[in-house]
């Protein structure tokens, strides 16, 4: 069973060592952290985010933020999402966004919650339409220079329903 709780500097070696080349890195981090590799100490500044980190018996098995994009607690966003390589595809990442959602309607009262995703990170972005997100069209879209490519950023929102996540 997935639980998440508040993210320790402890946690950070395992969540890094997730992204075992550039591209993974690029498409978990967008650059923002820095560049690949990062270090614990770059790694820190998600401590100004609201960082979580799920974990089951076995461990630290995920990692995400949530922040506010607006100042405002109606939308929280997600960020950093990952989940460790050996647990993709067993609904282990599906189960700790379905957490962090909890916790953003029911814990912090949002409204509506958000991310985005590279369009070449497929795995994901099916991983965020199982749990309920939705497209949501940015005009023009985002978009990033990596690796000297030009990547294009999926914008997704899911609405507190009333029913529950």
């Amino acid at each position: 069973m997935i639980g998440i709780r508040p993210y320790k500097a402890s946690d950070a070696d395992t969540i890094l060592s997730w992204c075992q080349d550039e591209k993974a890195f690029y498409q978990w981090s967008a650059g923002v952290l820095g560049d690949y590799p990062i270090t614990q100490r770059e790694f820190g500044f998600v401590d100004s985010l609201m960082p979580f980190t799920a974990f089951d018996e076995t461990g630290v098995v995920g990692f995400f933020t949530l922040r506010t994009p607006n100042g405002s607690w109606d939308e929280l966003r997600f960020g950093f999402v990952i989940v460790d390589p050996r647990r993709r595809g067993t609904g282990c990442g599906k189960a700790m966004l379905r957490l962090g959602l909890r916790y953003a309607f029911e814990l912090y009262g949002a409204k509506k919650a958000s991310l985005g995703v590279f369009e070449n990170n497929l795995p994901a972005y099916h991983c965020y339409r199982a749990v309920g997100f939705q497209d949501a069209a940015l005009d023009p879209p985002e978009t990033y220079h990596v690796l000297c490519e030009e990547w294009t950023c999926r914008e997704m929102v899911i609405e507190r329903s009333g029913r529950g996540v």
